[in-house]
């Protein structure tokens, strides 16, 4: 009977004896669940802002950098075509000067050509005029073969575009003519008027080949 007694008493001491709560623990769990309840709540704060639909000056400033780029790449394009145009014009250009200079060219040949042909015409006039025998040949037949050979130069260097400058009783021309030596002029009317033309001048398409050497009058 005591037996049981002590063996109750020792139950009910048990709960008195066990290691007591710490309340610290408790409150530091609670503050951790609210903190984690807290920060579930601002997540999802943060996540509705993100999924909110853009403003209408975002999507104006998207529209303008659309257009913007699509300005740029037209740009680009047109670029593109006038550096291609210009290369094409550049080489079409240096192909056209390369067929002018040597049209040019073969023209100043043939011109050259020309004028030599008449000129061996000639010559070959003056070397039977040169081979002349003083038994068979009169003074006139000489005179009129020279005068022959004359006119086929002549006509030879008209037919190329050559201008003879016969200035004798024109005004002396210093552009065209060259004064060798003064003559005494009879009277005022004859001042710087050409009084001999000791060679005659030559000019080609307008071009000055030699200049015509004179005598000019001068008064005292």
């Amino acid at each position: 009977m005591s037996e049981r007694v002590e063996s109750r008493a020792e139950d009910t001491m048990e709960p008195d004896e066990a290691e007591p709560r710490d309340e610290g623990a408790d409150e530091a769990s609670g503050e951790s669940q609210e903190e984690a309840e807290l920060g579930l709540d601002d997540a999802g704060v943060g996540d509705g802002e993100e999924s909110e639909d853009p403003t209408p000056e975002e999507l104006e400033e998207a529209s303008v950098e659309a257009e913007l780029g699509q300005d740029l790449n037209h740009l680009q394009g047109e670029l593109e075509q006038l550096n291609d145009q210009h290369l094409r014009l550049a080489a079409e250009f240096k192909n056209y000067r390369r067929r002018a200079e040597t049209e040019m060219s073969q023209a100043w040949s043939r011109g050259q050509a020309d004028l030599l042909r008449h000129l061996l015409d000639a010559l070959d006039d003056l070397q039977r005029v040169g081979a002349w025998e003083p038994e068979t040949t009169t003074v006139e037949s000489l005179v009129e073969g020279v005068d022959l050979v004359e006119r086929k130069i002549r006509q030879a260097l008209e037919a190329a575009g050559v201008e003879v400058i016969d200035p004798e009783g024109e005004i002396f021309d210093p552009n065209h003519m060259e004064a060798m030596f003064r003559v005494p002029a009879e009277s005022e009317d004859q001042e710087e008027q050409v009084a001999q033309v000791l060679q005659k001048g030559y000019m080609l398409d307008g071009h000055l080949v030699r200049p015509a050497r004179v005598g000019v009058f001068k008064h005292d």
